[in-house]
């Protein structure tokens, strides 16, 4: 840290060339108790990748697989291939991103309807059939692969000659089947064969029933609009609600049975490592005295003050529109929100499934508050009958 500050002092590095770390928060140990937790399939590891979008995309999908089919054997819960969609996105991305002169995100990430587009349009396979991993690693490493994908786009429209060739799209595809593997034509579950789409309809996926919403007051409530940051790069649109029924529509369906697909900031000092994620008002709990005085003692050798207890912020719509808008609050991450939990005091946490691998204290399970759901999220998925009625009516669902 001092040898930071020297180098700035000293002008040789440019301001913001650094990214501020977090504030360290120090939390108490929780114990929680499930109120609700509905059906996941296990915790995966997307390690080096940003396919989070997927990974959580298709953990939801998994959990309505459960749902919809009534599977109450843990052994026989679906495990399907993210990759597969992610070969899939990636080949009509790169078709867009020619399409408009590279004035487009051509990068990993992406967003949740991302997954329903893909298996709309393609189908669902088993994960055994393509686990994407060609390329000598054990867990998803994706950055060879990105860089070799940008550059050869890059190239093909920076071509002198007026008219695009006839193997370029071929070329992109054949590096794609080279690192992730050639996604199946067929396949054969439990002694039948299937084809992607007829597996999909098998499993009773159908991808126009699931909504996306958010909250914002850029663009009139009850309507539908393309949220705008970069990994939305298909424009697919969320229809807009009032934050307070935003949240309804996480507890109805939770209630219900359903589980979400959840796109959130995890930026904020409050999401940790080790399976939190708490709204932190960060100057308010670091307000009641010195970080020695707190767990060490005080400076005069009298005795420590109990820890400080964690103060959150308290989000309303206009925060959330500041944030989005000053861009303190983005995309970051996509995961599964799947139950409901209480503290020893009480307070109530969403239950999210990660794609971080068996890690935390939780193994790979995070605990997020109310006002940190309702504060950072950007955009939720779920089935439309998960809607309460009266929000179902005014966006004119059926």
């Amino acid at each position: 840290m001092k040898k930071l500050l020297i180098i700035l002092a000293l002008g040789f590095v440019a301001a913001g060339a650094f990214a501020q770390p977090k504030p360290a928060i120090q939390f108490p140990d929780y114990q929680f108790t499930t109120v609700k937790a509905n059906p996941i399939t296990p915790v995966k590891n997307q390690y080096r990748s940003g396919t989070c979008w997927a990974y959580s995309g298709i953990g939801f999908i998994e959990s309505e697989a459960i749902r919809i089919n009534k599977i109450t054997d843990t052994l026989k819960y679906p495990d399907f291939s993210e990759f597969f969609v992610v070969s899939n996105s990636y080949m009509e991305r790169a078709v867009k991103y020619v399409r408009l002169d590279g004035k487009l995100n051509y990068a990993i990430g992406s967003e949740g309807d991302d997954v329903l587009d893909v298996i709309r349009d393609h189908g669902i396979v088993p994960n055994s059939e393509m686990p994407g991993l060609n390329y000598g690693t054990e867990l998803p490493v994706t950055g060879e692969m990105d860089a070799v994908l940008h550059a050869m786009l890059d190239a093909v429209i920076k071509n002198p000659n007026r008219t695009l060739s006839t193997a370029w799209k071929r070329a992109v595809q054949a590096v794609l089947d080279e690192y992730l593997g050639k996604r199946p034509e067929t396949f054969v579950v439990d002694g039948k064969e299937y084809t992607p789409a007829s597996y999909r309809d098998a499993l009773k996926i159908n991808p126009a029933d699931y909504v996306s919403l958010t909250s914002f007051t850029h663009h009139p409530f009850y309507t539908k609009f393309a949220v705008e940051v970069e990994d939305n790069w298909r424009w697919d649109q969320a229809w807009n609600l009032p934050i307070d029924e935003f949240m309804s529509v996480v507890d109805n369906a939770i209630n219900n049975g359903y589980t979400l697909a959840w796109g959130a900031d995890v930026s904020h000092p409050g999401f940790n490592r080790t399976g939190l994620a708490v709204l932190v008002d960060v100057e308010a709990t670091n307000s009641a005295g010195s970080d020695q005085e707190r767990w060490v003692g005080k400076a005069d050798g009298g005795p420590a003050r109990p820890p400080v207890k964690i103060v959150e912020a308290v989000p309303t719509q206009e925060s959330r529109q500041i944030d989005f808008d000053n861009k303190t609050m983005t995309d970051d991450h996509g995961m599964q929100i799947f139950g409901i939990a209480r503290d020893q005091d009480g307070k109530k946490y969403y239950m999210v499934k990660n794609s971080w691998g068996v890690t935390g204290k939780y193994n790979g399970i995070w605990y997020a508050t109310e006002a940190y759901v309702k504060g950072q999220s950007l955009d939720i998925i779920v089935h439309k009958d998960a809607l309460p009625k009266d929000i179902k009516a005014k966006l004119g669902i059926k």
